[in-house]
């Protein structure tokens, strides 16, 4: 049985900023919630980052323990939250996928990787803020993927490090690890061949990002600005990386207060100013594992 301390607030605050940020937007029980379900994906994510050899039979474990019940803490919040744990499961399983030296072949490979490691979060969310609808299922597994997506464009650098490349092979040819993490290992050409793959990975986003918002309609009303917000400010980080026209670049980017401020303003004048009927869900991928659960 595993001993996981759950504590959400200091975790969410510490570690997931643009998530705290837009918390404060949310309802009480869903904000707690919310920030129960963070810890335990970022207890998981940090099983899988640490520097052990038997990460991978761990983790295999914790998919057995939780398959069987036997993690109480974890059990008991998804039984009460109605979350099947065959969606959890999925998340560790792409956990798992990272221990390999990840090398994704093309968009497909990309958006059912994005699922495992942020779709089933999306997922899992929505059950936790009492959503019913299935339609509202589709938009929070894309509303997941694009978050996922925005982090794949953010570190590129830092996964390369890592010996993992997330950016379809088929949209960075003849780009290898060492061209990614070498300074002083990479043409102009190839320096605006990544550039460009990352650009064409924050449009992809986009999408997945307005299908999110196409979901909003079917989720309680109490939750529905928090959940627009925390998007767009995560969003906001992609937009901040496609500023820069000129390289790829290597520092990982943040979104400072004001910035977040100025996208918490414009979110709520959007979010009361456009009827969320305006948002129109596109069919821009294959469905996937356990999303109907």
């Amino acid at each position: 049985m595993i001993d996981l301390e759950l504590n959400p607030t200091t975790v969410l605050r510490k570690e997931g900023k643009s998530f705290y940020w837009a918390s404060f937007f949310l309802p009480k029980t869903s904000k707690k919630n919310a920030g129960i379900l963070y810890s335990i994906c970022r207890y998981f994510d940090d099983i899988a980052d640490k520097n052990s050899e038997d990460k991978t039979t761990y983790l295999k474990t914790l998919i057995n323990e939780i398959r069987n019940n036997q993690n109480n803490k974890v059990n008991l919040f998804l039984q009460k939250n109605k979350i099947n744990n065959l969606i959890l499961i999925d998340l560790i399983e792409g956990l798992i996928l990272d221990q390999k030296q990840i090398k994704i072949q093309n968009k497909e490979e990309l958006i059912k990787y994005s699922y495992h490691v942020a779709g089933t979060v999306g997922l899992m969310m929505s059950k936790i803020i009492g959503v019913k609808h299935e339609k509202a299922a589709q938009s929070a597994i894309d509303l997941g993927i694009a978050m996922q997506l925005t982090n794949i464009a953010r570190d590129v650098y830092e996964d390369s490090k890592m010996k993992r490349i997330y950016l379809p092979a088929n949209w960075i040819p003849n780009i290898s690890l060492k061209n990614l993490n070498n300074f002083n290992d990479i043409s102009l050409e190839k320096d605006k061949r990544i550039s460009n793959a990352i650009y064409k990975l924050i449009s992809l986003s986009d999408k997945f990002y307005e299908n999110g918002f196409a979901g909003l309609k079917y989720i309680p009303i109490s939750t529905r600005l928090g959940i627009y917000i925390a998007a767009n400010v995560y969003r906001g980080i992609g937009t901040k990386i496609k500023s820069n026209k000129k390289k790829y670049i290597r520092e990982r980017v943040y979104l400072n207060s004001l910035e977040k401020i100025l996208i918490t303003v414009k979110s709520i004048l959007l979010f009361s100013f456009i009827p969320l009927r305006n948002y129109k869900y596109q069919k821009i991928r294959h469905n996937l594992p356990n999303e109907n659960l």
